[in-house]
């Protein structure tokens, strides 16, 4: 399971709970289907399912603990609704000889999304994080903060408490990655890559985005003259891994480089439960020794 992207925590206290008592915890918020009138449901589900509802909540390897959060949605387009409600809201308005009201309708739509909900079609996804309690991170793989929020705000209803907080860095990102740029010159391990979102500092300011492209081209310096800073930037480290990384440090389209794939190829699993746990393994690893480099490269931790 490797992650594609990072929203990255720090824990400000200890997190002290076992991989078994951690389980036993999640137990209590396990994912259940919709029922017929549930539009909504989300809860926690095995990260590696041997079988269908047999496995952990908790997959634990080397002191790393991987969790998963489920939710489960029914579609109702907005369209069938609508013209269900101006159906019956007109001839409810035909038999009253009058206009419905405001709450009238919210009511009648209300109605109808009750009736519709048992035939509506179901999807899930899942959103994947570990928990790092010698590190002192959790990693949600979600290339959103609401994304992210939402498994880290179930997990804090689950446990009671989850005193966690995005990294700060004693310098600002967007400014270190903008002199990256300005100077055409970076840290020894980190190689600046084809692709980059520049913005204006004004509220209302303009946006450039370029891909495959040379980021030390005049037109690229032009727009930085003219004081536009580094919003995002297509990086690689120490020729391990790439990423963008934006100004709030989250990591986004992730790729594990050839120095790990080769680590991944050299491990010998005979299922897919022995896999999962080599490349959990593997990637925690990593990443673990990645994160405080990426902290440092931004001036360390504030």
């Amino acid at each position: 399971m490797w992650f594609k992207n990072l929203a990255i925590y720090r824990f400000t206290e200890s997190f002290n709970d076992s991989a078994e008592t951690l389980a036993e915890k999640l137990e209590s918020m396990q994912f259940t289907p919709c029922t017929q009138q549930q539009q909504f449901s989300a809860g926690w589900t095995v990260p590696l399912a041997l079988a269908e509802g047999e496995g952990s909540l908790v997959h634990s390897a080397n002191g790393f603990m991987m969790l998963c959060l489920k939710k489960q949605e029914k579609v109702l387009p907005n369209v069938v609704i609508a013209e269900i409600v101006t159906e019956r809201a007109e001839e409810a308005e035909e038999k009253q000889g009058r206009k419905l009201n405001k709450k009238e309708r919210a009511e009648l739509k209300d109605e109808v999304i009750f009736e519709l909900l048992p035939q509506a079609f179901a999807f899930s996804r899942k959103t994947y994080a570990y928990i790092d309690p010698k590190g002192g991170w959790i990693v949600v793989d979600a290339a959103s903060a609401k994304k992210a929020e939402d498994l880290l705000s179930l997990l804090r209803k689950t446990l009671g408490s989850l005193p966690v907080v995005p990294p700060s860095t004693k310098n600002r990102p967007i400014n270190v990655m903008t002199q990256w740029l300005v100077e055409e010159k970076s840290p020894t391990d980190i190689k600046v890559e084809d692709e980059c979102e520049l913005r204006s500092p004004e509220e209302d300011g303009g946006i450039i985005r370029c891909k495959r492209h040379d980021l030390a081209a005049p037109e690229i310096k032009n727009h930085l003259d003219t004081g536009k800073q580094v919003s995002k930037l297509a990086i690689s480290w120490a020729e391990r891994l790439s990423f963008i990384v934006d100004e709030s440090l989250m990591i986004k389209r992730l790729r594990f480089l050839e120095l790990i794939q080769d680590q991944v190829a050299d491990t010998q699993a005979n299922d897919e439960t022995e896999q999962f746990d080599a490349d959990f393994s593997i990637m925690t690893a990593e990443l673990a020794n990645f994160l405080p480099h990426l902290l440092e490269i931004f001036g360390g931790e504030s």
